[in-house]
């Protein structure tokens, strides 16, 4: 027999006809041990729905809330609710015309029914989005004399709504920004590059040279803006290393001391676990985090106040009711970084849209707005959450959940030796189609000493290789990610079947394009960031020659 959903037709013995006369007369006798009468109908249909119910005599102003007024909106029943203009009065002042002229021209056409959404206030101030559904009633002249409607609280919907909306926009925007910044950071890297190469000529001082290191300053400034941008969309190009997050926050808490003032305390309560709690997190952009949000609770607290630190975990099970409603979490164990001030707080509108790009509630003109959007995307890109409580009046909770990870193996012990040498004869094929930047490097690496093969396309880069015959191989190749005709990982893919002693170094701006975390990472390869300057490049294919990547 087949498994499955059990076929209820074939295995349910069948009724017969004294059977089903009988069930008839017993469902009858229930109702007529309970009748009810058309009110009573009435009643407990509304209640079914949890709607609010309100009847309109147009002509004499007259209202009457059969149901919901006290259980839905918390007014207790009065005289003042039984007139019109107590529900015209509950309307949002933003949406009344537009509720009204909508009733006008209902009620001056043919229509047998009105619809429409509204702000409806409760009794304690707050309003609930309402949908309304209504029957106009008319007399023999077609006039309108009575509207009865079904007043629904919509507000979680339409919270929904909202949050997707703004969702679809953060994420639109994510996309054109980490497009920009991408091809802006092969800009960078060669204005960058350049002014190191002129900075290091002899014959380039005094205030030539200060004039360069101008343009390097602007370029750094950029490049900087650059990569708040390519936090925000999710695509920097981050380097997680696993760290303990009480000692991440004690090494900060001199800083931020410094940061705050000497009107706003610090306090710290760190958990207490044994083995620790360990992230894996980029050090530097998650310092940033913490010293952007306290900086952001420092300007919430003008005369002073506390800053409240805390780590704990959190087990999130399959299913479960414990985490925070206002996160989506997958199942597993996490680390809670919460930092709370009591401060001025921030109202819903706020809220609603604290991590989008460029807004502000600071007047100062260089606030740039992307402070808690950077801080989001880089959470969000190490695999947590983030997110804020707060009311007007009493504070704000910053709240930081991100995957626990086991804890690192001690690091071996290394020798102290001298400065490391960046030079080198090896031989490398440099893959990039952006000109300024293949030719940057090229030169950067032949003055280092190197062999060096530059080729724009995959196919170029074939024919070099198949070229070279008896010559010795390729020791190192640095590719780009993106590329017109053949991706940088499909190439290094290709030339790891032909010559696997090859090492791999991919160049990007940004790591969506370059190694997930799922993505294998073999140990002939590393990854290189843009923008990059001399030095750096030098440095990083030195560390994977001489096998440190």
């Amino acid at each position: 027999m087949a498994t499955g959903t059990p076929n209820l037709s074939q295995e349910r013995p069948q009724k017969t006809t004294d059977d089903e006369s009988a069930a008839e007369k017993q469902n009858s006798a229930r109702l007529d041990a309970h009748p009810a009468t058309g009110a009573e109908y009435f009643e407990i249909v509304a209640r079914a729905t949890n709607d609010a119910v309100r009847d309109w005599n147009v002509t004499s102003g007259a209202l009457l809330w059969p149901r919901g007024l006290d259980s839905l909106f918390g007014y207790p029943r009065s005289a003042a609710n039984e007139k019109i203009s107590f529900w015209f009065d509950c309307i949002h002042p933003e949406d009344l015309g537009r509720v009204q002229e909508s009733l006008r021209s209902a009620f001056t056409s043919s229509d047998e029914t009105w619809q429409d959404e509204y702000r409806f206030r409760h009794a304690d101030g707050a309003y609930a989005h309402i949908l309304e559904r209504g029957l106009i009633l008319r007399d023999p002249q077609g006039t309108a004399v009575r509207l009865v409607g079904t007043m629904m609280d919509v507000t979680t919907r339409r919270q929904l709504q909202a949050q997707a909306c703004r969702s679809q926009r953060m994420e639109a925007f994510g996309q054109l920004a980490g497009g920009v910044a991408h091809d802006f950071n092969n800009f960078l890297t060669t204005i960058l590059g350049y002014s190191d190469l002129l900075l290091t000529e002899k014959a380039v001082k005094g205030q030539i040279a200060e004039q360069i290191n101008e343009i390097r300053d602007a370029a750094g400034r950029a490049s900087s803006l650059t990569n708040q941008l390519l936090a925000f969309s999710r695509r920097q190009a981050l380097e997680p290393t696993v760290l303990e997050v009480n000692r991440l926050i004690s090494n900060l808490e001199h800083s931020l001391l410094r940061l705050l003032g000497d009107n706003i305390s610090v306090v710290c309560h760190l958990h207490h676990l044994k083995k620790g709690a360990h992230i894996k997190v980029d050090a530097g952009q998650f310092s940033q985090i913490i010293l952007n949000l306290a900086v952001n609770a420092r300007d919430a607290m003008p005369k002073g106040g506390c800053l409240t630190i805390e780590t704990s975990t959190l087990q999130v099970a399959p299913n479960a009711d414990g985490s925070p409603a206002t996160v989506d979490f997958s199942p597993g164990e996490y680390v809670t970084i919460s930092l709370t001030d009591n401060g001025t707080g921030m109202s819903d509108q706020v809220k609603a849209r604290l991590f989008e790009p460029f807004f502000t509630t600071k007047g100062d003109g260089h606030k740039s707005g992307l402070g808690l959007a950077t801080s989001y995307g880089i959470v969000r890109q190490s695999g947590g959450h983030i997110c804020a409580e707060s009311e007007l009046g009493k504070g704000t909770t910053f709240r930081i959940f991100l995957p626990r990870v086991p804890a690192p193996q001690p690091p071996s012990y290394r020798k102290p030796g001298e400065k490391k040498v960046l030079s080198g004869t090896e031989t490398i094929l440099v893959l990039e189609d952006e000109k300024s930047v293949r030719h940057l490097s090229v030169r950067v690496l032949r003055q280092l000493g190197y062999e060096v093969l530059e080729a724009a396309h995959g196919d170029d880069a074939k024919r070099l290789i198949s070229q070279r015959n008896s010559a010795p191989g390729i020791d190192l190749l640095l590719v780009d990610m993106v590329m017109p005709e053949i991706s940088g990982r499909h190439f290094a893919d290709w030339l790891a079947q032909t010559s696997p002693e090859t090492k791999v170094i991919f160049i990007s701006g940004y790591l969506e394009e370059s190694l997930h975390p799922g993505d294998r990472r073999n140990p002939g390869t590393s990854f290189l960031a843009k923008p990059f300057n001399a030095d750096e490049l030098a440095s990083k294919v030195r560390e994977l020659l001489d096998g440190e990547g």
